[in-house]
């Protein structure tokens, strides 16, 4: 199937996939750091065993490895229990498809050989959106870095700073990197290109509200083109 969204140097792309059937992708610690080490070392043009490396290392010393080139820039990421957001900035032609093929291939053997299952993981294909104008770009970066207060939606994380604590201790995210938060993860980020407000966001619990009945990541109406809009348009 030919993608409607076509990757170009230099371009802004916010991509996202979940598990077939809705299944749930991250089921332990273990599988989420083995999915952000992937976020960092799959990201170059040269193959990588991962279990080769397991082998006479720890997976924290994963982002003590140097990469002579990466395939695209990654902005923020967010894994959630079924799906996981990324933003991403192509770097060469064809560095997207490459680098997502090569993140969900990896991570998808890992997953079915740890829990004896076959088959694909991710639907497919992954889905993505071409963050092209400013409206979106200013909005991107809370719309995924917030992600996670979908975990606590029946909780009862009600004000501001019960939603920052929570944000402060889920390790998933590139939101604890934004922050200043000393972590070998932040590797995973090329911070140069990310614009001094996205860094020093703070939560915005009223916004949040307004927008997250929207965030639906199978529909027109959860793009980051439609939500921004609606927002700029102070439709919601």
């Amino acid at each position: 199937m030919e993608r409607k969204v076509k990757f170009v140097p230099g371009e802004y792309y916010h991509i996202y996939s979940r598990g077939v059937e809705k299944r749930k992708i991250f089921i332990d610690d273990k599988d989420h750091k083995r999915f952000i080490a992937l976020l960092y070392v799959i990201n170059q043009p040269e193959p990588f065993i991962f279990g080769n490396f397991l082998k006479f290392h720890k997976i924290s010393e994963i982002f003590n490895k140097p990469k002579r080139k990466e395939l695209v820039s990654i902005l923020s990421y967010v894994l959630m229990p079924n799906h996981f957001h990324l933003l991403l900035q192509e770097k060469e032609e064809g560095g997207t498809s490459k680098f997502i093929m090569k993140l969900l291939t990896a991570y998808s053997m890992y997953f079915n050989t740890k829990y004896e299952r076959s088959g694909p993981l991710f639907v497919h294909p992954f889905r993505s959106q071409h963050i092209s104008e400013e409206s979106q770009y200013l909005w991107i970066f809370s719309y995924i870095h917030l992600n996670p207060l979908k975990i606590i939606k029946n909780k009862n994380a009600k004000g501001s700073l019960e939603v920052e604590n929570f944000l402060n201790s889920y390790k998933y995210s590139s939101y604890l990197d934004f922050k200043g938060i000393e972590r070998s993860e932040t590797k995973i980020l090329d911070l140069s290109i990310v614009p001094d407000y996205a860094k020093n966001m703070k939560v915005d619990l009223k916004n949040y509200k307004k927008y997250k009945e929207y965030e639906n990541i199978d529909s027109i109406e959860g793009s980051p083109r439609y939500v921004a809009g609606q927002i700029e348009n102070k439709r919601i």
